[in-house]
């Protein structure tokens, strides 16, 4: 996959790949870290460095506005019990 962006600056191919996974649900512990190393071929940890960068960028949420805001939400919260 290709992280290159689209001619009007649209999300590139990762970047939409790690919102479609934040879209899915899981079964079990471990089964979405397996996913995001076969399917988008990145460390757990590159992921969710990615997908943190993604909650700030304006173009994720107009592709994807109910998983950035609900990803959003999840870590003001987190940040507020720190």
């Amino acid at each position: 996959m290709t992280s290159e962006r689209g001619e009007r600056g649209e999300l590139g191919e990762r970047e939409q790949a790690v919102l479609a996974m934040e879209r899915r649900s899981w079964p079990g512990p471990g089964a979405k870290e397996r996913a995001v190393r076969e399917q988008l071929g990145l460390s757990p940890t590159r992921y969710y460095q990615l997908l943190n960068a993604l909650l700030d960028d304006p173009r994720a949420l107009e592709h994807d506005p109910v998983t950035v805001n609900r990803l959003r939400r999840v870590r003001a919260e987190r940040a507020s019990r720190r």
